[in-house]
């Protein structure tokens, strides 16, 4: 998969695994890693599948509507991937935070949905649920930050709060972040997600 990585200034701060969104690259969330963890090293990958030419994680038959076949193929290619980058970087597989943004977040998601240990906490800007009718990995202890618009009119208030109780049901720890924008990722969700980030994996 195309993608860049940076090494961290701390050796300890986790990886940040950036997904961005429909039509994005691996260069898109630079600068939300920047802002949200300065000192943590990044695995920024860009999407194998083009829409219209545009960069995405998985396939959709519609607006909001996955292709479920391709969402479960695109999840183990990138979970395959992380592994090995981390063997060929040298850093921890073990701690490994996504940090994603709508199409970003949805697989960062079916991550978190298909695999126990895959990623050790995740920040989801606008995520909607990946898959349903499946049985979570115990999550129990994996943080996980959402980000949501009261106005967002791809992802409704009520796909945000169906995600957030699966994703608790599942042990996670879930806090959720609610802006009165559309689907658009805002500095007041930027700051809420730093502060959650410092005071789950600041040193």
């Amino acid at each position: 998969m195309k993608h860049l990585y940076r090494q961290g200034a701390a050796p300890s701060a986790p990886t940040l695994l950036l997904l961005h969104g429909t039509g994005g690259t691996e260069h898109d969330l630079l600068k939300l890693a920047e802002m949200i963890a300065p000192e943590a090293g990044v695995l920024s990958v860009r999407g194998n599948v083009l829409e219209n030419g545009m960069p995405r994680f998985f396939r959709r038959l519609a607006e909001g509507v996955f292709d479920i076949e391709d969402l479960i193929f695109r999840t183990k290619e990138l979970y395959d991937f992380v592994d090995a980058a981390a063997e060929r970087y040298g850093f921890d597989r073990r701690n490994v935070v996504a940090v994603g943004y709508s199409n970003g977040a949805n697989i960062a998601g079916s991550l978190l949905f298909h695999y126990k240990d895959a990623l050790k906490g995740a920040v989801l800007h606008h995520p909607m649920v990946p898959i349903r009718g499946v049985k979570l990995p115990d999550l129990s202890g994996v943080p996980v930050f959402v980000g949501a618009g009261v106005n967002d009119p791809i992802c409704s208030p009520q796909e945000t709060e169906e995600l957030n109780k699966l994703l608790a049901a599942a042990g996670a720890e879930v806090e959720l972040h609610w802006g009165n924008r559309g689907h658009q990722l805002t500095g007041d969700e930027v700051e809420a997600a730093k502060a959650w980030y410092a005071s789950r994996f600041g040193r």
